[in-house]
């Protein structure tokens, strides 16, 4: 079985993250942030990745912690899933459009963290999720998982639809990589990731 669970607690947030790469993308997902629940859900779902997410966070303060947190989990669980990342696609790339808005990831499981992120938002949040928190969230969850993740958001005008092509086209993206391919060897010319 090829799952992750993290517990992860500090003065700011608590954290409980599981994923299941073949749980089918069932989603259950609790931060106290209706948007960002709602984002993770698609995350979850488009993915094919089945996440239980439980965070209580400082959010009398603002959502930075309860979200970058969530992220830094998030990754740390997916890598535990992974392993040594043997035995899988390793890469994957989507375009995901949301009526008028149009993302693009693309991904590398490579054991070398990194991030782009190109998207602007016309405003400071939508319901109590700064949308500025979007690259910090992505950032944690490369970093703490080893992906390198490249994120454009190629237009858009209304900020719901541009955050759910962008998470969404990560989702896609991340199906993708995560498949198992037919010999469980590493696509690596190193042979180790």
């Amino acid at each position: 079985m090829r799952i992750g669970t993290i517990e992860r607690q500090t003065k700011e947030t608590q954290i409980s993250v599981g994923v299941n790469l073949d749980g089918k993308g069932k989603a259950e997902i609790n931060t106290g942030i209706g948007f960002f629940d709602h984002m993770l859900t698609a995350l979850s779902v488009h993915s094919g990745i089945s996440m239980k997410v439980n965070v209580k966070g400082d959010l009398d303060v603002d959502c930075h912690h309860t979200i970058e947190d969530t992220g830094i989990a998030l990754g740390q669980a997916l890598a535990k899933a992974l392993g040594t990342k043997s035995g899988i696609a390793r890469y994957g790339t989507a375009y995901i459009p949301m009526d008028e808005s149009l993302a693009m990831a693309s991904l590398d499981l490579s054991n070398r963290p990194f991030l782009v992120f190109n998207c602007e938002f016309t405003n400071q949040s939508c319901g109590d999720y700064d949308l500025c928190m979007t690259e910090e969230f992505f950032r944690a969850f490369a970093f703490n998982s080893g992906m390198t993740l490249h994120i454009n958001l190629l237009y858009g005008t209304n900020d719901h639809h541009k955050a759910e092509a962008v998470y969404k086209a990560v989702a896609h993206a991340l199906k993708t990589a995560v498949t198992e391919n037919n010999d469980g060897s590493t696509l690596s010319t190193k042979g180790v990731l």
